[in-house]
């Protein structure tokens, strides 16, 4: 091994003297001293990458590459993140590089991009977490001849109407899909969508890079989208949304209330850009600025003298999903001193060194923010505290006819997508393939409807092992999107290592079937790592860690180096690449004993509260935890039960309304019983420790109010904790009349009133536009407060402006609306401009604005934009009404 990595950088070395010596072509890098920095960094991942050596290095033995290409697959290495190091290979990297330079030659804007700017941006193979593939190539192909001769701006806009032709929103898991198996499935988050843009701007040689807000300030959730850089200047689109010129996009009014965006920059920067991070590898650049009006939130930590803390932890926070999420995080100097440039919003601010803690609130108003760490975990307390918003601002408007122009070519765009996404297997067929195989007929078109554009992979895998009993089972255990992008050969992997395990135990709920069977263990691509593993593991290993778990743990806590800060896009190491690097985070680590564990008829799983490995003991029902860097095999544990409060206007939820975290290592960690917590009461087993429950509401002005209690678990105690919901400060007011007698033509034809529409008790009014995600957002959220409408029984009406309605448009898409639901084309926007003239706004574009009118016409709620949680703010309005009239 030490032979070929010495070989290896003997072999780049003499590529550099023969380069002196002017016997080959120019440096890609052309900055000496940056080329040399970029060489000792690569040096240094040889070394680390010693357990890949071959598959990684080799690439450079071959005797044609250029100064060019080794100078850029160098770059790649100097700074790639651990994943890429042990899932990919130097051919693949050799591909990227290629792909690059044929694009930067081939279209007439290569020639202007600065070095910096394209090894950054162009060069770069990766995104964001999403799995790798070939797509440079595809779309390089693809779009080559399409946007030859077209501007810069020109092209950018072409390619954002190509990607909306393979690609449209829809909300989905975490894993962030390839940008092929994207286009294979026709949808995607808006983290995939701005991964797939970005690669395809990229593809054309235009530099891209995605950017985050990660959490917003007046709502819950986050968005991303997509930079390009065009003729010197970075400007912004919707990713797969495409308007008619670029700085435009749904989200421009959203944004202007962010407290951060941000972006990854792979590789050492010295962009202009304010640096959230900067690390050896990568930084993190904050472009807040190119949106709205910022400010420098100073922070000073101090003891409880007075005197300054260096080198204490500072994490700038905001409210989101039940939890104060960090944004970016930062150490103070020996001044004891922090910053961060942020929005004109309200930050909860939280600062730590080792077991010593503080916190506080920034606001627009204050200069600086002194906080004393002079807390411990253990102290029993109450807290209140209402965190502000920024403010609405105003956004520029595009003119109506290049409004009107844009929907007739979305409309094309999606007969183009819709036409491909018909290709799709139907029930009918999905049904027949199921009675020719023998197969059940319901399991096998859920299976092939969820595998959407990957459906021939999965067909071709359950007709190979229609007669395996676990068949049903292992593909129940799959997600969704493991189902759209999983290849056959892969499925092939873990099915065919264990045909005739447990053929007595067949049941869908059968732990060793489900936790030994599945591929799926976390958030990782599913590859085929277990016949590997069934072949390189020894039989008296297998036997030993069977009879004796401890084997297998001090096996991967010696065998498998952390390092938790080269793996930084957070994707996940897969399990055989973890194994042959030999290094990987903790996360990679743990998802690899559990591939271990499973390739050697062990069941293990993750834990989705804790994120912990476990096992389970022959003949034992309970799981074990495992702790690869701690001496206690198990933690004492106590139970907490939650309540609902009769008081509360709604159900609480849990990540809408409340949450709860476990201090660790200087700050709480929140945990995940998203799954867990469905309902109250409920009950969950947690460990003896430290800990903080959040219960917030959320104002229609974006504010919210939180109440937080800290308290001590302590083993077997058994704690119950009513969640009740604070009160939002203020009542609800009338914010404009609608005249009640306006008479509307609804989708079926007939006419109605508003206030016949009311039913007597009131009227949801939701203008939409249901080609762009933060419509569908809300079209998703009522599903969730359906009882709750339809047990009010008023009305709700859905209406599109005509200018916004399209032939491929088909309401029956959007299930588990409440049942009163009505639909309606608003002709000129006739009813919407009757309701912002009532609310006196000047309303162009922002979809959906969503208006709650009571019996008479008066308007008691409206939201405009990018929200989530309308519906339930619709049934708090309804609450508040009742009580106040």
């Amino acid at each position: 091994m030490r032979r070929i990595i010495f070989y290896t950088v003997l072999m780049t070395t003499l590529g550099f003297i023969s380069n002196a010596c002017g016997l080959t072509d120019k440096h890609f890098l052309r900055d000496e001293q940056y080329r040399g920095q970029v060489h000792e960094q690569f040096l240094k991942r040889t070394e680390l990458a010693a357990g890949r050596s071959l598959q990684l290095f080799s690439v450079f033995d071959k005797q044609d590459l250029t100064i060019e290409q080794r100078e850029a697959l160098e770059f790649l290495y100097a700074y790639m993140p651990l994943s890429d190091l042990a899932d990919y290979d130097g051919e693949f990297f050799l591909g990227q590089v290629d792909a690059a330079f044929k694009a930067r030659d081939y279209f007439d804007w290569g020639k202007k991009i600065p070095e910096d700017v394209f090894r950054h941006f162009v060069l770069v193979y990766r995104v964001n977490n999403e799995n790798l593939d070939t797509a440079r190539q595809v779309f390089f192909d693809e779009l080559k001849d399409r946007v030859k001769g077209l501007t810069m701006e020109e092209a950018v806009l072409e390619v954002n109407h190509w990607c909306h032709e393979k690609v449209t929103y829809r909300g989905t898991d975490g894993r962030t899909s390839a940008p092929l198996a994207l286009a294979k499935t026709s949808w995607g988050r808006c983290g995939e969508e701005s991964t797939f843009t970005t690669a395809a701007l990229r593809a054309v040689g235009i530099p891209a890079r995605q950017c985050y807000t990660p959490r917003w300030a007046h709502t819950d959730d986050n968005h991303a989208w997509v930079e390009a850089w065009v003729d010197g200047q970075w400007r912004y689109i919707g990713a797969c949304e495409p308007e008619p010129e670029l700085d435009v996009a749904w989200f421009s009014a959203p944004v202007k209330r962010a407290m951060m965006v941000h972006t990854n920059v792979f590789g050492l920067y010295n962009g202009p850009e304010e640096k959230n991070v900067q690390t050896d590898l990568y930084s993190v650049i904050n472009l807040l600025g190119n949106y709205t009006t910022t400010r420098d939130v100073k922070v000073k930590v101090v003891d409880e003298a007075g005197k300054p803390v260096d080198g204490a932890t500072v994490k700038f926070k905001v409210y989101n999903y039940a939890e104060f999420y960090p944004i970016a995080t930062g150490t103070t100097k020996d001044d004891g001193k922090a910053s961060i440039l942020s929005g004109m919003g309200d930050l909860f601010v939280w600062a730590n060194k080792g077991e010593l803690y503080g916190y506080a609130k920034s606001t627009p108003n204050t200069d600086e923010v002194i906080i004393t760490l002079n807390n411990k975990p253990g102290k029993d307390l109450d807290e209140t505290i209402i965190i502000e918003a920024p403010a609405e601002q105003s956004i520029k408007e595009l003119a109506p006819e290049k409004i009107a122009g844009n929907a007739k070519r979305l409309a094309y765009e999606d007969s183009i997508r819709n036409a491909y996404m018909s290709t799709f297997i139907n029930e009918a067929d999905a049904r027949k393939f199921a009675e020719e195989n023998k197969l059940n007929p319901d399991k096998t078109w859920g299976f092939l409807s969820k595998s959407q554009g990957n459906w021939e992979e999965i067909a071709s895998f359950m007709k190979a092992k229609k007669e395996n009993p676990y068949l049903n089972i292992f593909l129940s255990s799959l997600k969704d999107k493991d189902l759209r992008d999983t290849p056959a050969a892969y499925l092939f992997d873990h099915l065919n290592a264990g045909d005739s395990l447990f053929i007595n135990q067949i049941a869908d709920n059968n732990p060793f079937i489900l936790n030994i069977y599945s591929p799926r263990i976390a958030s990782e691509l599913i590859r085929p790592w277990r016949s590997f593993f069934k072949r390189e593991l020894s039989e008296d290993f297998v036997t030993k860690s069977r009879s004796d778990i401890n084997e297998l743990i001090k096996f991967v806590r010696e065998t498998i180096t952390i390092d938790e800060n080269q793996n930084y896009y957070n994707c996940p190491v897969s399990p055989r690449g973890a194994y042959e690097l030999k290094v990987s985070d903790k996360g990679s680590r743990d998802i690899l004993f559990v591939a271990l564990c499973r390739s050697m008829d062990i069941p293990a799983q993750i834990d989705q509260a804790t994120r912990r490995p476990l096992y389970l003991k022959t003949g034992n029902s309970a799981w074990t935890d495992v702790f690869f860097d701690e001496q206690s095999a198990e933690k004492p544990k106590a139970t907490i039960l939650f309540t609902n409060a009769k008081d509360n206007i709604v159900k609480p939820g849990y990540y809408t309304h409340f949450t709860i975290a476990r201090y660790e290592n200087g700050d709480f960690v929140t945990l995940d019983y998203e799954n867990s917590i469905t309902d109250l009461p409920a009950k969950v087993s947690v460990d003896a420790g430290y800990y903080r429950l959040m219960t917030g509401s959320r104002g229609n002005d974006g504010s919210v109010t939180i109440n937080t209690r800290y308290f001590e678990v302590k083993e077997k105690d058994a704690k119950s904790f009513e969640i009740s919901l604070p009160k939002v400060e203020g009542r609800v007011q009338v914010q404009g009349i609608v005249d009640p007698n306006t008479v509307v033509t609804l989708q079926d034809g007939s006419k109605k009133s508003v206030k016949e529409l009311t039913n007597g008790k009131g009227l949801m009014i939701c203008f939409a536009d249901p080609d762009k995600e933060p419509t569908k957002h809300i079209l998703q959220d009522l599903p969730a407060v359906r009882q709750d409408i339809e047990e009010w029984d008023g009305g709700i009406l859905f209406a599109i402006p005509d200018d916004k309605m399209s032939n491929a448009f088909d309401a029956s898409v959007f299930k588990g609306l409440p049942k009163q639901s009505l639909w309606m084309t608003d002709n000129n926007r006739t009813l919407l401009n009757t309701v912002a003239g009532a609310l006196q706004i000047e309303f162009s574009n922002n979809f959906p604005l969503t208006v709650y009118l009571s019996t008479n016409g008066g308007i008691l709620y409206s939201a405009q934009g990018y929200r989530i949680g309308i519906g339930e703010n619709i049934i708090k309005t309804i609450e508040l009404e009742k009580t106040t009239k």
